[in-house]
């Protein structure tokens, strides 16, 4: 039974920041010399991201006006995972409903039977999924499903079990949403890995629906062919995601993008082969832009350009790594971007994340003329 991506609703917080204005405020609070200042900015400057989004107003502000950090130079008392927890439930909420809201006037949400909850940066309960149950004014039966910690790669795995929903239930109607606050977790500490991910990620949500339809009541679907998961044990020490006392410590070494280049081939032959395709029938991709790093070891390894992946450079630019919710902005950017000649063109998606673990899927564009 066909599966159908039929609208994908995005949003930021308000608070938009320069790359270099985080450097500066990263170079503060680690109280770095001129030297060690000089490379933290360098790193920043080759991330290639032009600015990022925080639910945080701090990043941008003076101590004295902190809302978030105590109000001195060096943050201290350091916020503890409680407050962390304590922001995340104020913020992701408000963000979701922004995300709902930018699905599209067709997104009839009346007729929802499931939802599908996506996050690896916070977790309460009564969680996400009843509170949007409540705020939209949805069914109450509507049945969910919470799929949480599994960080950049997470929506492959909401959109899995929607698919799986969809050909079980033909008359099923998914929403998936996806809500990353990664940039309450900041650590305040100088190993290369904090170094690279307060580089590298921020906030933002993202909400799918997904269902059995038929195409012709919207202007540009995506439908679910294949999907192919592996591991790459030999990474699993190089990309982590723990609970400490002070937050979520992402552990994400230089290594990655070299694991990323050895896994990914293989990956994708499989998938290909899963699905009856050859690497010439794939004519769009929507990769997650992990970092500038990752995308560049993608492009050797598969033999593609950087304009190939440009959708996937352009959601870093603007947003930097929003960890599970970034590759549904890359392909809400590849929808923006593709009309109806592109009608019936197969599309590769893959994103990565802790175990290392390396997810694909291939997706087939419908436009209507």
């Amino acid at each position: 039974m066909p599966v159908f991506i039929t609208a994908i609703g995005t949003a930021v917080p308000q608070n938009c920041f320069p790359q270099t204005q985080i450097a500066e405020f990263m170079a503060s609070a680690l109280q770095l010399d001129e030297y060690e200042k000089r490379k933290l900015f360098a790193l920043y400057r080759s991330t290639k991201i032009s600015q990022r989004y925080s639910v945080l107003s701090d990043y941008g502000q003076k101590p004295e006006n902190f809302t978030f950090f105590p109000k001195n130079q060096t943050l201290e008392p350091f916020p503890t995972i409680s407050a962390r927890m304590d922001a995340y439930r104020l913020f992701a909420l408000p963000l979701v409903l922004d995300a709902v809201n930018n699905l599209g006037s067709s997104a009839d949400l009346t007729q929802i039977t499931h939802i599908i909850t996506v996050s690896c940066t916070g977790m309460y309960a009564p969680g996400l999924d009843i509170e949007l149950i409540q705020e939209l004014h949805l069914k109450t039966n509507i049945q969910r499903t919470a799929i949480n910690f599994m960080g950049c790669y997470g929506a492959f795995n909401g959109l899995k079990v929607a698919d799986a929903i969809c050909n079980a239930q033909s008359n099923a109607k998914v929403l998936v949403i996806c809500v990353e606050l990664c940039t309450i977790h900041f650590q305040k500490k100088t190993d290369e890995d904090f170094l690279l991910s307060n580089a590298l990620f921020s906030d933002g949500a993202a909400a799918v629906i997904i269902e059995s339809s038929p195409i012709k009541n919207y202007s540009k679907t995506l439908e679910l062919k294949s999907f192919y998961c592996d591991l790459v044990f030999e990474g699993k020490q190089d990309m982590a995601w723990q609970v400490a006392d002070f937050g979520f410590e992402m552990t994400l070494t230089s290594y990655i993008p070299r694991l990323v280049k050895k896994g990914i081939k293989d990956l994708i032959d499989s998938l290909l082969e899963k699905d009856h395709l050859s690497k010439e029938s794939i004519s769009l991709y929507a990769m997650h832009p992990g970092g500038k790093a990752i995308l560049e070891s993608i492009e050797s390894a598969i033999g593609i350009s950087k304009d190939d992946n440009r959708f996937a450079y352009h959601v870093l630019n603007q947003y930097g790594n929003m960890s599970s919710c970034t590759v549904l902005f890359v392909l809400k950017q590849l929808l923006e971007e593709t009309s109806a000649v592109d009608h019936g063109k197969n599309i590769l998606s893959c994103a990565f994340g802790p175990g290392l673990t390396l997810e694909s899927m291939i997706l087939n564009l419908h436009c209507s003329a």
